[in-house]
């Protein structure tokens, strides 16, 4: 999208196959394992988004019980002290060492410059990076952005680090706001692309729930279940559907209790006289085909999870590319199940290319903004 030529690093046989597809020169391998020495003086940049499982509240997150010792790893290679193995020998969860792979990248290569992605519980991993790289001479910032500010039809918060030694960064620039306000100029943000508008479904009002990944066996195709795609499209003239946000809706459409975070749960149900309640960005797409209630707790961990809800929206995985902001033919590799997971790993492009043009100084192509 910026116009850059790369090379990854990747050890998921089906992602390698879709970069490959896709135009992108991938190594199969270990990133943990692989030498730093063939790509010194030979890259300009590093992206690094490092496994999320392990830090994400909709699993176990052994990443923050583990987080001292992920610490003390970025400390070690900072100072070109590799401790890793004695460090992963005491990890609850061996994926937790790997949001430390990046420094000893770092270390080895100290390129031009530097965007990292994570989960928002790894910002203070994020901001002990950014203090080493300003020690090395980098201009730093770090921070948590969602991709609905930058134009992704998807309420996905990530903890985001850039740096650079070529010029001064900040954060990058929303092109969207939720409630996007005229300032004295004339000029407007727009507002959030909705998960409607994305996929075509017509005039909604709402951001979508969370796309998750890998809804059943085969991953689902039936973007919602009973045949609710083709009601809602019969309904879309007269306004007959709306979303629940919760299962003690009434028939006028009142609630018994609040919706804390105002966003729908994705049940249909019949209502004359109704209004459509889909415009808005879905929450994140993770890796099933399905969308649960915004908001939902996990049972276990108390985390917002895909899981816990019988009410889940399944979407196919070319609805759950766009609404990453990947165009809907893109070639992912693989069964269903494992396309679902790379969406939902991914980087939403439109939010990562507006990242990568603050350190780079390469403009987003207007075209690009308000691409879904």
């Amino acid at each position: 999208m910026l116009g850059l030529a790369d090379i990854g690093l990747e050890w998921d046989t089906a992602a390698c196959r879709t970069a490959h597809a896709a135009g992108h020169a991938t190594i199969q391998t270990d990133v943990a394992a692989y030498p730093t020495g063939p790509f010194i003086d030979r890259v300009t940049g590093l992206i690094a988004s490092p496994p999320c499982q392990a830090w994400s509240r909709a699993g176990k997150r052994g990443g923050l019980a583990d987080q001292a010792l992920v610490h003390q790893a970025v400390h070690d290679l900072a100072h070109g002290r590799d401790s890793r193995a004695e460090l992963l020998a005491q990890c609850k969860d061996a994926r937790s060492l790997l949001a430390a792979e990046p420094m000893r990248w770092l270390h080895g290569l100290r390129p031009e410059w530097v965007c990292l992605e994570e989960v928002p519980d790894v910002l203070p991993l994020w901001k002990q990076y950014a203090l080493c790289l300003q020690q090395w001479g980098y201009s730093t910032w770090c921070g948590v952005l969602n991709a609905a500010d930058f134009g992704v039809p998807q309420t996905r918060k990530r903890a985001i680090l850039i740096a650079s030694r070529m010029r001064p960064v900040t954060a990058p620039a929303p092109t969207h706001a939720k409630d996007p306000a005229r300032d004295l100029f004339g000029d407007c943000l727009q507002p959030w692309v909705s998960m409607a508008d994305a996929l075509g479904w017509g005039a909604t009002d709402r951001v979508a729930p969370t796309v998750t990944a890998g809804g059943g066996k085969t991953g689902g195709a039936e973007p919602f279940p009973s045949q609710a795609r083709q009601a809602l499209l019969d309904a879309q003239g007269r306004g007959a559907w709306v979303l629940h946000t919760n299962r003690n809706q009434q028939p006028d459409g009142s609630r018994q209790t609040t919706d804390p975070h105002g966003a729908p749960a994705p049940a249909f149900t019949a209502k004359a006289g109704g209004q459509w309640v889909l415009k808005r960005p879905a929450t994140t797409v993770c890796a099933t085909g399905r969308i649960a209630p915004p908001g939902h707790r996990n049972r276990e961990t108390g985390g917002e999870s895909q899981f816990a809800s019988p009410d889940t929206v399944r979407i196919t995985v070319a609805e759950a590319a766009v609404l990453q902001s990947f165009r809907p033919d893109y070639p992912f590799h693989g069964t269903k199940t494992k396309q679902f997971e790379q969406i939902g790993n991914a980087v939403p492009p439109l939010l990562a290319a507006h990242i990568v043009s603050v350190p780079t100084g390469i403009p987003v192509r207007p075209a690009l903004r308000t691409a879904a």
